[in-house]
């Protein structure tokens, strides 16, 4: 007797405790109000934005596309004129130059919207990306406000914070040596990169992205996209092995 009683003050101080905690909204699922569950393995709904971020037909082996530039009337990146003229060439000798050939890593945001899954894992302090290409890992620092001095990264140095139901992500101290898609669109060591994931639904987060690079760019733009999650059984994200231009050399000729 003295064992049932002993269960049911449990059992009734746990009800208790869990009418007080704030429900999820929608969208934002088994995450707490200070932490939304982006948890998962995400792939990009158009492939088509690896080849090229802004508008373009289809070529040999390169679906068409309408780009992902949300912010202005065309739908270019706003280069300044010696930019423009850098995206020509790298465009006309992207076999060669496009640093993914080389089996370099993408950077960031390329890396987002690649034809290759990747996990969100979180923790209080820090959020990490395991992306299946070249077996690339990335931390988003929740617990900093400041981002290094002295160094430059090829993904970035990125802290972050939560807003509501989105992981806002502010990456700097990139190096100049990754391009945002094999079409040759590029930037500076300069480049800084506002990121937001939004949980629209419990399989959907709208990917946001806003680049600011004074010595390429007129001024700062926008990307917005669709992140769809993996829900086969067993998915998982695979070992991958990058083989210096033996995937996307052919695509460029």
């Amino acid at each position: 007797m003295r064992d049932r009683l002993l269960l049911l003050i449990f059992a009734a101080a746990a009800i208790a405790a869990a009418a007080v905690l704030p429900a999820p909204t929608a969208g934002q699922a088994r995450g707490t109000a200070q932490m939304p569950d982006l948890q998962g393995i995400w792939q990009v709904s158009d492939t088509s934005l690896a080849y090229n971020v802004e508008p373009h037909t289809a070529t040999y082996g390169v679906p068409a596309g309408q780009g992902a530039i949300a912010d202005t009337p065309n739908k270019m990146i706003p280069y300044l004129p010696a930019a423009a003229a850098r995206r020509q060439d790298n465009f006309k000798n992207r076999a060669a130059l496009d640093p993914i050939n080389q089996c370099f890593k993408p950077g960031v945001p390329r890396i987002t919207y690649l034809h290759f899954p990747f996990q969100i894992i979180q923790t209080p302090t820090q959020v990490t990306f395991v992306y299946e290409y070249i077996h690339n890992t990335r931390n988003i620092y929740l617990n900093r406000k400041e981002h290094l001095d002295g160094l430059d990264f090829w993904n970035g140095d990125s802290i972050g914070r939560y807003e509501g139901n989105t992981l806002v992500v502010d990456a700097a101290d990139f190096n100049d040596q990754t391009w945002l898609d094999a079409s040759g669109n590029h930037h500076s060591e300069a480049l800084k990169v506002q990121e937001r994931y939004t949980r629209t639904d419990p399989n959907t987060i709208t990917y946001e992205v806003t680049l600011t690079d004074p010595k390429v760019y007129s001024r700062p733009w926008k990307m917005s996209m669709l992140l769809y999650r993996h829900r086969e059984p067993n998915f998982r994200i695979l070992e991958y092995e990058c083989h210096a231009y033996a995937e996307d050399a052919e695509r460029a000729k």
